[in-house]
């Protein structure tokens, strides 16, 4: 977690949401590294909600940024891991990615409203 947000932080993207909304960098790396604890590892340590923390900085996160930090996260891994370890942490960590992107920028009410089905006569009387 260290030498990943590390790089995290110094990146000219997303260095500035990372070190605008984390107050307490050491508190929140054990917050992270509870969270991959629990996700890789299942030891239930993680106790948080992602979802809610990542919303509250919803209008300073793009889609764009998760492939970014999903690039420093893949470099990071290949180079301090296993190739079979560093393969499970990125699977992961894509389709984490891909949960929180839906989490935050997917809405139904954006998607062109359903046609409406209007009663219509048929043939016999009936109605549909």
């Amino acid at each position: 977690m260290d030498a990943f947000y590390a790089r995290v932080r110094a990146d000219v993207e997303l260095g500035p949401i990372f070190n605008g909304a984390i107050d307490d960098w050491p508190a929140h790396l054990q917050k992270l590294t509870a969270f991959w604890s629990s996700v890789m590892l299942t030891s239930g340590r993680y106790k948080g909600q992602p979802v809610p923390a990542h919303m509250k900085h919803r209008d300073r996160i793009t889609p764009a940024l998760f492939g970014r930090w999903l690039g420093l996260w893949t470099d990071t891994t290949n180079e301090l891991m296993a190739p079979e370890a560093a393969a499970a942490l990125q699977d992961k960590a894509a389709r984490i990615a891909e949960s929180l992107q839906l989490a935050l920028f997917f809405r139904l009410d954006s998607r062109p409203p359903r046609p409406t089905v209007q009663a219509t006569h048929l043939a016999d009387g009936a109605r549909l």
